[in-house]
């Protein structure tokens, strides 16, 4: 699945994000801009190494609705979630908080993605085969990339679901 990043202007509070399926259909959603990389391209660089099947981007990729998606992911009441969906976002969202922190530690990383996984009823992910440093390595230069778009462009992602 191709996905397209758009840079809105300057002083909007969000950027889109494009979806575009390997047959053709697409979807898109907002970015919200959050002083770091943005969310959703946060869960292109896990999902991107990581065998997360029910991840938000597999779930696009197989036909959902990018918003659907989102909300269902998001949603800490729905005990019918799979454990991939509530592995990838704990792993996204520890991950952003290391990018906010400026450097990667990485107990503190696990630590995170495990009380948020743990907190939905699901197990954490297990790092059997995949180095978490990477996880922040991809990060830092896909928000090196990023940064480096001006407003009113894109940044084209090819998104292929990780082996680990």
């Amino acid at each position: 699945m191709k996905l397209i990043a758009e840079k809105l202007a300057l002083l909007e509070k969000y950027d889109r994000l494009h979806f575009v399926r390997a047959d053709g259909t697409k979807t898109q959603c907002m970015m919200p801009r959050q002083g770091t990389l943005p969310h959703d391209l946060i869960h292109f660089v896990v999902e991107s190494v990581l065998p997360l099947k029910h991840g938000f981007l597999s779930l696009v990729a197989a036909g959902a609705d990018a918003v659907f998606v989102m909300k269902a992911v998001h949603d800490v009441t729905n005990a019918e979630i799979e454990t991939g969906a509530v592995q990838a976002e704990a792993l996204v969202e520890a991950l952003q908080t290391q990018l906010w922190a400026g450097a990667f530690d990485s107990a503190s990383f696990l630590h995170a993605a495990g009380l948020a996984a743990n907190s939905r009823g699901k197990p954490a992910f297990v790092f059997d085969r995949a180095d978490p440093v990477v996880l922040y390595e991809n990060a830092l230069q896909l928000l090196d990339r990023w940064n480096d778009v001006p407003p009113y462009h894109c940044l084209e992602l090819k998104f292929i679901a990780g082996e680990g």
